[in-house]
């Protein structure tokens, strides 16, 4: 059966939902927070803080204990919930809060970062980020572009702030709607750009770069720059006792989010970056990430990852090849994503997906009033 405008191929859905199936078994990651502190690697601690976000039930947050007292790794959301239960869980683990001397932020969501300031504010603890923590309100500069991103973008033709300048209440640069949200979401937007303070966002004390070494736990500990999910995530190694904290780069039962809506190319990059980890694992014998419970297969798990991703990308090479005209972004969703998960998230990394096969010349994108619409080349 032939494609109609507007909907991508039957045969092409059709796949989709066999990939899917009709039931999915459940998400570690989308378990609620527990109340126990365990040690899941020698000195290392792992607590749970409870956060209501899509597809998420909480944030692991680590306590890596030495002889100067503690440090704690993605602390959370903003507000009160998490600043009870940070002390709850310290005070289960038996540390008084002004024995915290270091918070590590893994990347620059708010489930990673939200009680950074609130441990600084009660300890004095340094706050450690990769050297490109930012807000993404803060990507307005196109000189701050890194120079590989900026060839990039001149190499395909693109405005150095094509999207990067799209934010919450915006319009998403490829056509439709902004994105809808909760009067108490859009006041926490506003609040957070106007005084960051009041909304919890943390200003780094230290910010390290690429194999750049830490002191945690009395050993010492690689930072490994893993962007993709975000330009300025962080992983942690531990070649002493084969620990790699993986943030959300590497998790056990989904799949990170690549949005869109970063600089260059963000799929190719969260490729890049699994192979960086991927080539770690065999010093690897547990990996703790932010959301789910501990796992071993560093380099199996990502190479599951990555052929995920491929085979997306498959699908939207045949829906572009059998539609029989230019897509939009929201008709090539519908063949990446189920009904239940359509919307702006399903969006964005599609727009990526497709930006990737753009970028590799297999795409052309035309700007249309309605939007931007994708057909292959040749």
């Amino acid at each position: 059966m032939p494609a109609t405008p507007g909907r991508p191929a039957p045969d092409v859905v059709h796949r989709v939902a066999a990939m899917e199936g009709t039931k999915r078994p459940p998400r570690q990651e989308q378990e609620d927070a527990g109340v126990d502190v365990v040690e899941v690697a020698p000195g290392l601690l792992r607590s749970q803080l409870p956060i209501d976000m899509p597809g998420l039930g909480h944030t692991n947050c680590y306590l890596i204990e030495d002889r100067r007292g503690v440090a704690l790794v993605d602390p959370g959301l903003p507000g009160r919930a998490t600043r009870r239960a940070i002390v709850a869980r310290l005070r289960t683990a038996g540390i008084p809060m002004r024995r915290v001397h270091t918070v590590v932020v893994t990347h620059s969501h708010p489930d990673h970062f939200g009680g950074a300031a609130y441990v600084r504010s009660e300890s004095g603890a340094d706050i450690v980020t990769h050297r490109r923590f930012e807000m993404f309100w803060d990507r307005l500069d196109p000189g701050d572009l890194d120079a590989e991103d900026a060839a990039a973008d001149a190499a395909t033709g693109d405005e150095a702030t094509l999207v990067r300048r799209s934010g919450p209440f915006d319009p998403p640069p490829w056509g439709g709607e902004p994105m809808k949200m909760s009067p108490r979401l859009r006041a926490w937007y506003v609040l957070a750009r106007v005084v960051p303070r009041y909304a919890g966002i943390p200003r780094p004390t230290v910010r390290v770069e690429d194999a750049q070494t830490l002191m945690l736990g009395d050993r010492e500990w690689i930072a490994v720059h893993t962007p993709g999910h975000t330009e300025d995530h962080l992983c942690l190694f531990d070649p002493t006792e084969g620990v790699m904290m993986s943030g959300d780069h590497v998790l056990p039962t989904i799949t990170p989010h690549i949005s869109g809506l970063g600089r260059g190319d963000a799929l190719s990059k969260f490729f890049d970056s699994l192979d960086k980890v991927s080539a770690l694992g065999p010093d690897v014998t547990v990996v703790l990430p932010a959301h789910g419970h501990p796992f071993a297969d560093l380099a199996g798990r990502a190479k599951a990852i990555r052929e995920h991703h491929l085979a997306r990308l498959e699908l939207v090479r045949t829906a572009a090849r059998d539609a029989g005209h230019p897509l939009s972004v929201q008709e090539v969703s519908t063949v990446l994503f189920s009904t239940r998960a359509q919307g702006p998230m399903a969006d964005s990394e599609t727009f990526a997906h497709l930006e990737h096969l753009r970028r590799a010349d297999e795409l052309r994108r035309a700007d249309t009033p309605e939007g931007f619409r994708y057909s292959p080349i040749g």
